[in-house]
């Protein structure tokens, strides 16, 4: 595997330059607000290496610096991620077969690695599973090398870095927008924002999250057949 994975690392790194641009500018977002919370450079390696969970991480801040609540964290955490389980699922056949680093690949799986591998099949000459360990372990030293750069720089920047924070909802309203423009059909799209905006109402800025990803999953799941045929469509 290790003979195979530099021919590997240079077949899928083309395919991982937009991850890079995104994951660099992203991890030191993180880094300077970790920074800017008394964590030094070792624990913002250590986070991004071990958690490795992107949106998560931004909320993971609060989480390190507030009381503890571990109900709370783990809520957050599952619904934050959840999306991950119904990668794994759909994951299941291409992960066959990868061995001693399928546990890796599973623990490195986000958002990005995912579509790519979903969307990518390495050259003929490359072997298959040093491809998608190539593509997990780039992604995931693009996040790592922009978090440990932000805790850096962070202590050396002299100018407010009050809001940064937003760089991560600026992201994933870039993401829906996208998603958006690519689907015909925008009645899961509709059902989020209504759910989260009838929870926001009901349950305030602090505590909305968690019901409102409760009532999208009820909503999806009662209109599941609906919305399937709407697709089909």
């Amino acid at each position: 595997m290790l003979k195979k994975l530099p021919g590997a690392i240079r077949a899928a790194f083309p395919h991982t330059i937009p991850v890079l641009t995104g994951f660099l500018f992203l991890g030191m977002a993180y880094g300077i607000l970790m920074s800017g919370r008394g964590f030094g450079w070792p624990w913002i390696l250590l986070t991004s290496a071990v958690v490795f969970a992107g949106a998560l991480q931004f909320v993971g801040i609060s989480l390190l610096t507030s009381v503890f609540d571990p109900l709370y964290a783990f809520l957050i955490a599952l619904s934050v991620n959840a999306r991950h389980l119904f990668y794994g699922i759909s994951m299941l056949e291409k992960l066959s077969g990868t061995g001693r680093v399928k546990p890796y690949l599973i623990f490195g799986m986000c958002d990005e690695t995912f579509s790519i591998l979903c969307a990518t099949e390495p050259p003929p000459n490359v072997d298959r599973r040093a491809f998608m360990l190539a593509v997990t372990l780039l992604n995931q030293s693009y996040w790592v090398l922009g978090s440990v750069a932000g805790g850096l720089i962070g202590p050396r920047l002299t100018f407010d870095t009050y809001g940064i924070d937003f760089v991560m909802t600026a992201f994933f309203v870039v993401i829906f927008l996208n998603q958006w423009r690519a689907q015909k059909n925008h009645s899961p799209a509709l059902i989020g924002l209504g759910a989260s905006a009838v929870s926001l109402l009901i349950f305030g800025a602090d505590n909305f999250i968690i019901p409102a990803m409760i009532l999208i999953v009820v909503c999806l799941t009662i209109f599941r057949r609906q919305l399937s045929k709407e697709v089909a469509d």
